[in-house]
């Protein structure tokens, strides 16, 4: 297996939480909070994909789907489109509703889809690239990628102990 190959199986495996763990949920379970400060389902999984599609997006040199794709207007949020989550509040995090879990897969799938697209053109030299040089060190894209593949693994994570918590009874 190469790099390439690596980390298709690693977001597949993003994928696959992604859906696990939406899947059956009512509107009100993918808004459920287990408090006023914690973040939902729903917004956990919006989250992890706007980072991905934000982070992908841009090493690859293509646009959003987010906004190419018109998602940002299908979620109708009230939020500024270029809106990832970072630095989100409570009434930012209870903004994040959505009418069914199909709305977050479908955004979830065609970001991955581009993601593997973009990954089957790389090779191991191209993780050595510079991606990002306000950091020190430099951000490689090799960097880049994996944090992405971090951020997706803890909030999908995270979503999954949500959902726990919400169907226990």
């Amino acid at each position: 297996m190469n790099t390439a190959g690596l980390l298709t199986d690693a977001f597949d495996r993003v994928r696959e939480t992604v859906h696990a763990v939406v899947d059956g949920l009512t509107p009100d379970q993918l808004a459920a909070r287990v408090d006023g400060e914690a973040n939902s389902i729903a917004w956990l999984v919006w989250h992890l994909t706007r980072v991905q599609d934000d982070h992908v997006a841009e090493v690859a040199g293509t646009g959003q789907i987010w906004t190419t794709r018109v998602w940002a207007e299908r979620f109708g949020l009230p939020l500024t489109t270029s809106a990832t989550g970072y630095g989100h509040d409570s009434d930012d995090v209870a903004a994040v509703r959505v009418d069914s879990p199909k709305l977050l897969t479908g955004y979830y799938d065609e970001v991955h889809e581009r993601t593997l697209a973009y990954l089957r053109g790389l090779t191991d030299e191209d993780l050595d690239r510079v991606v990002d040089r306000a950091w020190s060190p430099p951000v490689t894209l090799g960097a880049r990628l994996v944090s992405v593949l971090n951020d997706d693994t803890q909030h999908a994570g995270q979503a999954a102990f949500v959902r726990g918590i919400i169907l226990r009874d």
